[in-house]
């Protein structure tokens, strides 16, 4: 019976939270995580990523691990060993040269070796090129526990598709990519994702097919966001407000409806990285996926500079000046800050020798300053006027800010995100 099973959840964070929560309703679900300080907060019912509400969070917690069903947190790793099905949700970030950086997946591989039996899943849904479940994770559970792959254990990959802060597509809405190492324990990772994911599933080829998938899904929409910022660079040069040229285009039916700015995040903006390397370890340069990550990666610094000739054009001068970045997040109404790109535009901001202050009412304070070196001033930032201010994040906060206020009588305000009604707005991207 499916229902026997006891499923054990690798990282709590953005994905595997959620997925724990909502297998959390029918399975007795071993949530685990390397940082004791989140376990203390999930288990006091506290989620900092805003993705589960306390509610939804205390009704399917329980505070021993013998219950039938319902989600049990822990740091040990001795408690995973009552466990059959794994599920493998942590990062896979790339490093400063945007090498894949596998460590992370590797690590938890090594933790689940310790535990692993005879007949048990290891289920990965984790980011990746395709080939590393199979062939750099595989040989990892086979080391430390001693048994052999598709023999002794069995694999699957089910990519994950949460989409931070997206309170309508929900991890039980969205449709979900299965997979297995045989087709035996394919059929199983399906059943599995079938009885909580109300949106349905697709049972893909093979792992390396669904692995695949995955990668290109973000390495499109990258694509796609990279061709409209390189038309607002040419429509800048040009004088056309980008954001009314594709206004008109998108009156026809088949029109891709993407919308410059920063690409950052956890996915859209490292994605593409992994499909690129794997291309290039096979023999293939990449040339559309590298020149789409070259674009979105400068324009950071595109919209600083932009930004800054403005305020020259305004008689500002630049030195002293006080400049003010609303939002830090890498996306708008989310509190995530990994792989943010407001950072370049504070960067290249700094390089003017402005004075950046940064309001963001969803960042973790503690995270950005640990992250990037940064300080999200929040509460002070709104008690001085400034040279110029510049929207980042189109956080909704936003929208009922007097900003107006927050001006001095020849600021520049430049809206990256076309947010702002254009009585206010000096600039656009």
């Amino acid at each position: 019976m499916l229902r026997n099973n006891k499923i054990g959840i690798i990282g709590l964070g953005y994905v595997g939270l959620p997925l724990a929560v909502e297998f959390a309703k029918q399975y007795k679900v071993f949530g685990y995580d390397i940082n004791a300080k989140r376990i203390n907060q999930l288990k006091a019912g506290f989620d900092h990523t805003k993705e589960v509400s306390e509610h939804d969070l205390n009704a399917v917690i329980t505070p021993v691990c013998t219950t039938p069903k319902g989600l049990y947190f822990t740091d040990e790793v001795e408690k995973l060993r009552a466990c059959t099905i794994y599920i493998v949700t942590v990062p896979t970030p790339v490093d400063k040269n945007n090498r894949p950086d596998l460590s992370p997946l590797i690590n938890a591989s090594l933790l689940i070796g310790q535990v692993l039996k005879k007949g048990d899943i290891v289920i990965y849904e984790s980011t990746v090129y395709p080939g590393v479940t199979e062939d750099e994770c595989m040989p990892v559970l086979e080391k430390v526990s001693g048994l052999r792959f598709n023999v002794d254990f069995f694999a699957g990959y089910s990519p994950e598709r949460i989409n931070p802060g997206d309170k309508l597509h929900t991890v039980a809405n969205i449709r979900k990519i299965t997979s297995g190492s045989n087709a035996q324990t394919a059929e199983i990772v399906d059943a599995l994702y079938s009885s909580v994911i109300t949106a349905g599933t697709f049972k893909a080829d093979s792992i390396k097919v669904a692995e695949a998938a995955k990668v290109i899904e973000n390495a499109q929409r990258d694509i796609n966001i990279a061709f409209v910022n390189e038309l607002a660079m040419i429509f800048n040069k040009l004088g056309i407000d980008t954001h009314k040229v594709l206004e008109a285009a998108g009156t026809k039916w088949n029109f891709l409806n993407f919308r410059p700015g920063l690409v950052g995040g956890h996915c859209i903006g490292v994605d593409p990285y992994y499909l690129a390397q794997k291309a290039q370890e096979a023999g293939y340069h990449p040339e559309i996926i590298l020149a789409g990550r070259r674009i979105n990666d400068s324009m950071g610094a595109y919209v600083a500079d932009q930004f800054i000739k403005k305020m020259i054009c305004k008689g500002t001068s630049l030195i002293e000046a006080e400049v003010l970045v609303l939002g830090f997040t890498f996306k708008e109404n989310c509190p995530d800050v990994r792989n943010t790109r407001v950072i370049d535009i504070v960067r290249r901001l700094q390089e003017y020798k402005v004075k950046v202050h940064i309001h963001d009412p969803w960042a973790n304070p503690e995270h950005a300053k640990n992250a990037y070196g940064v300080i999200c001033e929040n509460g002070e930032s709104k008690k001085r006027t400034y040279d110029g201010i510049l929207l980042a994040v189109a956080h909704e906060e936003f929208r009922t800010m007097d900003l107006k206020s927050l001006c001095k009588p020849d600021a520049v305000l430049y809206d990256l995100k076309a947010f702002l009604p254009d009585s206010i707005v000096t600039a656009r991207l």
